[in-house]
């Protein structure tokens, strides 16, 4: 009878033992991700206009384009002249592409501007788990045979998992969890403008492969007033490309130079053949350095020879001091 009382006292210290409430994990929803906001593009700045030139007494268009290192085709074209050989003094030309209109900025995409989305809902409470009539769960104790194990397994309060306790893992299930917040859109990045392709006669390089135009003695330097060297030389002598470029005139246009030749190296350099007795290309002929052009004559000239000028962008300059020694 004995026994039987100290094992009721032992059965009942340890269902005291393991009443336990159980665990609660208190969850905080995570912070919202950070937003990244695309700064405004930049307004592109307005195209700076053209330079122009006012027509002068006796001036045509060939000369014109030749003091500014242009083909006078582009003049024309930029200023929708319908007859080149008309010009009035006075009038306005534009040296340029005309300038368009900047382009309008492009609208920023809605995704720019965000706002964080609010979790909703009123924030989690801790408290134990209930059924749904709102009476507390609590664990019961377990009515095992008695033996050593089970004395074993009752004096030890700690273990988790076992059928005297709610599993952990069984709470943290039933709990509910965060709301996720939605992805943030990010903004699609600004295409870059692919660059322009150089124009069509030549690079955009500074550096010209120069040779001379012909053989025979410098009569006439370079000045300021002649623009450029005259070289002597015979009738019909071969005059040769000084570097490779395209024709942009070929013709009698402009007084002073008979029949005469300019090749557009790039966008810097021009070189012009003057005084020459027949023309043996066409404008808008690509030609490379040392091809023969022409043949030489005494059009507009007092004697045979060749008037050879070198202008960087539309400037006249010595050719000596870019022609190789001879």
């Amino acid at each position: 009878m004995r026994r039987l009382v100290a094992l009721l006292a032992v059965l009942g210290l340890a269902g005291c033992a393991a009443y336990r409430p159980a665990p609660v994990i208190e969850r905080t929803p995570p912070p919202p991700a950070p937003v990244v906001v695309e700064p405004p593009a930049p307004e592109p700045a307005p195209a700076p206009p053209p330079p122009t030139h006012v027509v002068k007494k006796g001036e045509t268009l060939v000369s014109i384009a030749l003091a500014h290192g242009l083909d006078y085709r582009d003049i024309a074209a930029w200023n929708n002249l319908p007859n080149i050989n008309r010009l009035e003094v006075g009038q306005v030309l534009v040296l340029g592409p005309p300038g368009g209109t900047p382009a309008a900025a492009t609208p920023a995409p809605a995704g720019n501007v965000i706002t964080p989305l609010a979790i909703g809902g009123p924030p989690i409470e801790a408290r134990p788990l209930s059924n749904s009539t709102g009476t507390k769960v609590d664990p019961r104790a377990a009515k095992l045979p008695f033996s050593d194990r089970a004395l074993a397994q009752l004096s030890a309060p700690e273990a988790g998992g076992s059928a005297l306790g709610a599993a952990p893992s069984e709470a943290s299930a039933a709990m509910p969890g965060p709301t996720t917040a939605p992805p943030v859109p990010v903004p699609p990045p600004t295409p870059t403008p692919a660059p322009e392709p150089p124009k069509a006669g030549g690079t955009d390089k500074e550096d010209v492969d120069w040779m001379w135009p012909v053989k025979g003695k410098v009569i006439a330097p370079f000045n300021e007033a002649t623009k450029g060297m005259d070289i002597a030389g015979k009738k019909g002598a071969p005059v040769l490309a000084a570097a490779s470029g395209r024709v942009v005139y070929a013709g009698v246009g402009l007084r002073g130079y008979g029949q005469l030749v300019i090749i557009k190296h790039n966008e810097t350099w021009l070189s012009a053949y003057a005084h020459n007795d027949k023309i043996l290309v066409k404008e808008q002929q690509d030609v490379r350095k040392g091809q023969k052009i022409a043949e030489m004559g005494s059009t507009d000239a007092d004697q045979v020879k060749l008037h050879f000028e070198v202008r960087r962008q539309g400037k006249p300059v010595d050719p000596a001091k870019y022609l190789p020694a001879m």
